[in-house]
């Protein structure tokens, strides 16, 4: 996938082994874009996730953590804060089950 209706994609970009790279790549392609319907930081995280959603099974577990990590890298880039991880969920539950 190289282009799109939105934006402009690198060829390559997402077989980078880089996440800051992949991140890099999207953030270009988002800024200069001038078919995008919404901010360029939520272009380029739509463009990641529909890439990771749209592989699924096809791509390997390096790749899936590299494209990953990339959307923390992106965050960053535009000084957004990490996404929470959902890593306390069983203490949620074992809290609700105590009311």
């Amino acid at each position: 996938m190289r282009t799109s209706n939105a934006l402009d994609l690198e060829r390559g970009v997402f077989t980078q082994s880089s996440p800051r790279a992949v991140a890099r790549s999207l953030k270009r392609s988002a800024e200069r874009s001038q078919r995008r319907k919404s901010a360029p930081f939520r272009s380029a995280m739509s463009m990641l996730n529909f890439h990771i959603n749209r592989a699924g099974k096809g791509l390997s577990a390096r790749q899936r953590k590299v494209l990953a990590a990339a959307k923390d890298e992106l965050r960053q880039l535009y000084g957004r804060k990490p996404h929470a991880r959902k890593t306390h969920t069983r203490a949620r539950a074992a809290k609700s089950a105590r009311r």
